[in-house]
């Protein structure tokens, strides 16, 4: 079985672009707490919001979809699941909400991460929910001719808790010897824990429950905020494209993790710059006009009234859809679309 000896990463010498990430991060953070104690409150609401795109956007990049309109409905608890998706849906809403709750009372243990799981699939109605794979599993790629090829084998079943225990034991090492930065020490867990790939189904949403608990048990709280899981799936062609970087020669330990630790890094410092501009926002005493015509100023390409509201969290909805007529009539903004299709562009540039 493949060893992991994370202490050894003391050794190692990381690029000047890994070492501004870290930097710029480790700046946000000590702001980051700042906002917190100022704005209790005001950041309630991006808490709300963040959560209910966290659970959605996680979700979809699996292919487990359903309207906006159901995923509010669904974290707010509000209404009963209709298909397996939902089901799903509801599970990582579940365990989100245990991160954000407890996360200091949960450690990086092989025995947290299977009833997190468990958790996950508690509403999926499958029998392997809670224990790790029982069958090989293969991470497969669709060639443009539909035809499918195995990009990547990960680690046998017979192997997988051992390694499991290994890298939970070897983090915490570690992290206690400050042998590296939290912020190089997580994506390197997390991308060992999508190349083990422990369980039958749900890794990806598992590598990214893993990533909120890590970071915010290290301080980095911002994904309460703004949604990690969004920025990912935006992303999510070169999500997978690092994916596929850092797994070559990942069983032979000869794999490079930089860049997972690059896109990761530029995931949580993009999040933290979206954080403080908002809480700037929300500082101002400006009209609701003003605040909407300045987060759409800031738009390139088409945008949404939701996403406005997302990116205005003080404002209501009637207030965003008032100053969006307004922008209309003053030619600032395109309407394009009609009911759920619709959308805006900015046509002062």
């Amino acid at each position: 079985m493949r060893e992991f000896d994370y202490v050894k990463l003391k050794e190692q010498l990381w690029d000047s672009e890994i070492l501004s990430y870290v930097a710029q991060i480790h700046e946000y953070k000590g702001r980051q707490e700042l906002y917190i104690r100022q704005k209790p409150v005001e950041l309630e609401r991006l808490v709300e919001i963040a959560k209910i795109q966290s659970t959605e956007s996680s979700n979809k990049i699996e292919g487990i979809v359903t309207t906006s309109t159901r995923i509010r409905q669904l974290c707010e608890d509000k209404t009963a699941p209709r298909n397996r998706d939902e089901r799903e849906i509801m599970g990582y809403r579940d365990v989100l909400n245990t991160i954000h709750e407890s996360h200091d009372y949960i450690p990086v243990r092989p025995s947290y991460i299977l009833q997190m799981h468990r958790d996950l699939l508690q509403y999926a109605r499958e029998s392997f929910g809670g224990q790790f794979k029982n069958t090989q599993n293969y991470i497969s790629e669709t060639r443009s001719d539909g035809s499918q090829f195995v990009r990547f084998t990960p680690m046998a079943p017979y192997e997988t808790p051992n390694a499991v225990e290994a890298i939970c034991e070897s983090y915490q090492k570690a992290l206690d010897m400050q042998a590296v930065d939290p912020l190089i020490l997580i994506p390197i867990f997390i991308n060992d824990f999508l190349c083990i790939h422990p369980f039958n189904d749900g890794n990806g949403r598992m590598s990214r429950l893993l990533t909120a608990l890590l970071l915010y048990r290290n301080g980095y709280e911002v994904g309460k905020y703004i949604s990690i899981e969004s920025k990912i799936e935006k992303t999510k062609s070169v999500y997978y494209d690092v994916l596929e970087q850092t797994s070559q020669k990942w069983h032979e330990a000869e794999n490079d993790p930089v860049p997972f630790i690059k896109y990761l890094l530029g995931i949580i410092l993009s999040c933290y710059r979206d954080f403080e501009e908002r809480v700037d926002m929300m500082g101002k005493r400006s009209t609701a006009y003003d605040i909407v015509k300045k987060a759409v100023g800031d738009r390139l390409g088409k945008f949404t009234k939701q996403e406005i509201l997302e990116h205005c969290p003080r404002l209501k909805s009637s207030s965003v859809e008032s100053a969006l007529k307004k922008l209309r009539e003053e030619g600032f903004i395109e309407k394009h679309g009609s009911g759920r299709n619709t959308f805006y562009v900015n046509s002062s540039r």
